[in-house]
């Protein structure tokens, strides 16, 4: 076992600056064959660190390694299991209990043994042993063996140490002094005996010597410690009378840490009740004005404002933890609560009296002495709407009390704004209407300027305001018969109609009553009413969110920057866009029963308009339009935005039903049997369309409608022309398709609408198709019989009769071709197309003047027929000399002199 220490010292602990102070052969319970060493180990380091390791055999047996640690502080029991009988078998209780069986009884004694002593020494905590016997923990086992592996007592484990460096040198020195040092080690030893009895001699020698000044040292000793006592006597009286000082001293502290407890609540009450008197404390003077206040005067307004706002503020202070409960604060509050109270009812009376007052003041229909009448006549001059920028600036300052209001007593708030909104509704909607009735007086033209017009109509001024009370009454529907109006128009388009009537003739009776001149003015009329109406809605809600200080547009304020004792009453984000929202909401709300007779209005207006004049909703769709998008750009969600978009999406349905009246029209249309066709009364329509369209939407908004609406009307003209070319039976289909594609085209290349190139040149196309197709089928009457000839020929060439051998066949013959040029002679042929120029004259018409065109066109193809005819006879009868009776140059005079004859 020793050689087995001092190879697990030399091997494993050393290098680990450890020493071997226990070790004991071991196997775990039930596993006999697999033996181990458990070994108690300090660290030659301080702090001292004591282990128990467990080593053991490598697989080949040649070294021994670590396999497992425990530090001995984590020990908690050790178990012998028997202590009056030999038992190899102990129990370590670390994390968990491990079972050993030590080889013999000496051994586990032994290490169980240098276990304890360890535990003495080094650790506070002691670990618990069981079943050991109490001679074992008092001191070392008495076997040899163990005695070796146990390393003696308790001080041999503090004595043992290694030599030191200058240790070594000497003993070498001294081991060199002696040759047989090595080789004699008993001489050696007894050199060295005998000089360690004359040191010790000596030493004797020096101590006998020394014998004086020991009894003086001891004597100076006793002189130290009577000093001593003196000085731990005085000490004990010090300590005496400092404990005495120390009793007063924490009394002392005991009242001063009390007063500074009192300081510091006195302090704090201070600092409660200035925060209590600065943020509840109102003047004298803000109570009066709550209390008596002149809300009429600008001064008394103003004092009236800054008291509400110190009222509002002083009631809105966050009170800390506690105030509540303080009755000087409660009577505040009470009184605040009543202020707050009085000061609502007075300027919620005052307000109603100045909205009543403003409101008889600014309504003339209210004032004695005035009647409708007179209103009517006063704005029939020019028509303007009255202005409320008085009524607005008198009001406006009150807007800071209205806040207040708001933000105290949101019932009376609310009924302010019920009470502005009932009489301003009512107060507009009697201008408004008298507004539009002198423009619908204006638009059906009994306005002073078209009173010329219509002197001879019998009846007019009753009709027309017969008709105006009705649209007027009816909220915007046109109710009961049309006798009114459709009789004034009626008489008029009767007198006016022209031959070539436009697209407006068809199925609208009052279009042609109206020129240049009346679609001039009721643009003017339906512009100016528009313009006035706008204003208007806009001084209005920026009035109403000043006055009621309702927000318009969605914007979050920044945070206000506050100190500790106020803190900040800004709501979070999201609660504080929900407000914006309702408050956008309410001023939407409030223009809208303000104005709830705008929309109507608007619509009875356009209804009007477009029952005079189908042709009025391209005016009202641009000048609409671009109201909307002026509206939009301002405020898109504002009153005005949303009404006249409303009206806008009426105005478009107008328009787009005066297009499909248009189409329908086209679609009814019925041809003379017995006179010539021409240019069709739709295809002049839509020209006249075109043009007119092409004026008012010049660079307007709502361009791509018209473009649209322009698609429509293009291909229901195509489509129309063919359908009345294909009934006509006085003049050939050719005829008409030519003389009208040749009008749209014209038309189309001279408007340069950009959304129907295409049809441009459709039209192009139709036109130079249908006038080829008619020189050709006219041509063939003067020269029937040589057409007739030819065309023989060519059948029997494409039949497979080669060229050279027509002429021996029997109806083809050159006798046959001389019979057939025999019969048009020079002057036949003249006569021919001499017809041929009066039945063209008789089937074109005089508008398009296409006669010339058509008859060059017949002398070219002329030319070309008769080249024709010639290279024909020269591929099919060669040699045969024949040649026409007439030569191009005959034909050329021939045209040339019928064209200048007539």
């Amino acid at each position: 076992m020793t050689a087995i220490k001092h190879a697990l010292q030399r091997d494993i602990f050393t290098p680990n600056d450890e020493r071997l102070l226990g070790i004991v052969n071991v196997c775990k319970a039930g596993k006999k064959k697999k033996n181990c060493f458990l070994c108690a180990t300090v660290t030659t380091e301080r702090p001292v660190q004591v282990k128990v390791v467990k080593v053991k055999k490598s697989d080949k047996g040649d070294f021994y390694k670590r396999q497992l640690t425990w530090e001995l502080r984590d020990l908690r029991e050790v178990d012998a299991k028997d202590a009056s009988k030999e038992n190899p078998e102990f129990d370590l209780h670390f994390e968990k209990a491990y079972k050993w069986v030590a080889s013999s009884t000496a051994e586990k004694n032994s290490f169980i043994s240098c276990i304890w002593k360890l535990n003495q020494r080094y650790l506070r905590k002691k670990v618990e042993f069981v079943n050991v016997s109490s001679q074992l923990l008092e001191e070392s086992v008495p076997s040899g063996e163990s005695q070796s592996v146990a390393g003696g007592d308790e001080d041999a484990l503090d004595d043992y140490q290694e030599l030191s460096t200058r240790e070594e040198q000497d003993i070498e020195g001294m081991m060199e002094m002696c040759e047989y040092a090595i080789s004699n080690a008993e001489a050696f030893a007894e050199k060295l005996f005998k000089e360690l009895q004359v040191l010790d001699g000596a030493n004797i020698q020096s101590i006998m010597a020394s014998e004086k000044q020991v009894n003086i040292l001891m004597m100076l000793l006793d002189d130290a410690l009577t000093e001593v006592d003196t000085i731990e006597g005085k000490l004990s009286s010090y300590e005496e009378m400092l404990q005495s000082v120390k009793e007063q001293m924490d009394q002392i502290s005991q009242s001063n840490r009390l007063i500074q407890i009192s300081n510091t609540n006195n302090g704090k009450l201070l600092d409660e009740i200035q925060f209590i008197v600065n943020y509840m404390d109102l003047s004298k003077g803000h109570i009066r004005a709550l209390q008596e206040g002149d809300l009429t005067s600008p001064k008394g307004i103003e004092a009236c404002i800054n008291a509400s706002e110190a009222l509002l503020q002083c009631m809105n202070v966050a009170l800390r933890p506690g105030h509540d409960k303080l009755m000087a604060v409660t009577q505040q509050q009470h009184l605040f609560a009543e202020l707050r109270d009085t000061f609502a009812r007075r300027l919620t009376n005052h307000l109603n009296n100045v909205f009543v007052h403003q409101f008889y003041r600014s309504s003339c229909l209210s004032l004695p002495g005035h009647d409708q009448s007179s209103t009517l006549s006063q704005h029939t001059a020019e028509l303007t709407l009255p202005k409320h920028s008085p009524l607005h600036r008198d009001l406006l300052r009150y807007a800071k009390l209205m806040e207040w209001l708001k933000n105290t007593h949101r019932e009376k708030y609310e009924g302010l704004s019920r009470t502005y909104v009932d009489y301003m509704s009512r107060l507009y909607d009697r201008e408004i209407k008298d507004f539009f009735e002198v423009a619908k007086i204006k638009m059906a033209g009994t306005s002073k300027e078209a009173k010329g017009k219509f002197a001879t109509l019998p009846r007019k001024e009753s009709a027309l305001k017969q008709e105006t009370e009705s649209l007027h009454g009816s909220s915007g529907k046109l109710t009961g018969s049309t006798s009114s109006l459709n009789k004034l128009t009626v008489q008029g388009s009767n007198s006016r109609r022209s031959q070539s009537s436009s697209l407006l003739d068809m199925g609208n009776m009052s279009a042609s009553d109206l020129d240049v001149a009346d679609r001039t003015k009721f643009d003017k009329i339906f512009e100016q009413v528009l313009s006035e109406l706008e204003p208007l809605c806009l001084a209005e809600q920026d009035f109403i969110s000043k006055f009621f200080k309702l927000q318009q547009h969605m914007t979050v304020p920044e945070t206000e920057e506050t100190d500790g004792s106020m803190p900040s009453r800004n709501p979070p984000l999201a609660e504080h866009r929900h407000s914006l929202s309702s408050e956008k909401d309410m001023v939407r709300l409030m223009m809208t029963n303000i104005f709830h007779s705008i929309d109507t209005e608007l619509n009875s207006l356009i209804a009007l308009g477009d029952k005079i004049d189908s042709f009025h909703s391209l005016y009202m769709l641009v000048k609409m339009s671009h109201h909307v998008w002026t509206a939009e750009n301002v405020d898109p969600a504002s009153f005005l935005s949303t009404t006249l978009g409303n009206v806008l999406v009426t105005v478009k349905r107008n328009f787009d039903k005066c297009i499909s009246g248009q189409i329908r029209q086209m679609e009814e249309v019925k041809i003379s049997k017995k006179s010539k066709v021409g240019i069709l009364s739709f295809v002049t329509g839509f020209e006249e369309f075109a043009e007119l369209a092409e004026t008012i939407f010049r660079n307007a908004e709502r361009r791509g409608d018209l473009d649209k609406a322009y698609v429509k009307l293009i291909r229901a003209v195509f489509m129309n022309v063919e359908k009345v070319a294909n009934e006509s039976q006085k003049t050939p289909r050719d005829v008409v398709m030519m003389e009208n594609f040749h009008h749209i085209f014209s038309t189309l290349s001279r408007l340069k609408i950009s959304c129907l190139d295409a049809e441009r040149r459709e039209a192009k196309h139709k036109y130079t198709d249908h006038l080829q197709s008619y020189v050709i089928n006219s041509l063939g009457q003067p020269l029937e019989k040589l057409n007739h000839f030819f065309e023989g020929v060519e059948a029997r060439v494409a039949q497979g009769v080669r060229e050279e051998e027509v002429s021996y066949q029997l109806a083809f013959n050159k006798q046959e071709l001389r019979k057939v040029i025999k019969e048009y002679p020079g002057k036949e042929v003249k006569k021919g197309l001499d017809n041929l120029y009066k039945k063209v004259d008789k089937h074109l018409c005089e508008e398009e003047s296409l006669l010339q065109v058509v008859w060059h066109s017949m002398q070219d193809e002329f030319i070309r027929q008769y080249k024709h005819f010639e290279d024909l006879i020269g591929r099919c009868y060669p040699g045969s000399g024949i040649t026409m009776e007439f030569t191009i140059q005959d034909m050329l005079e021939y045209f040339s002199s019928i064209a200048q004859s007539h």
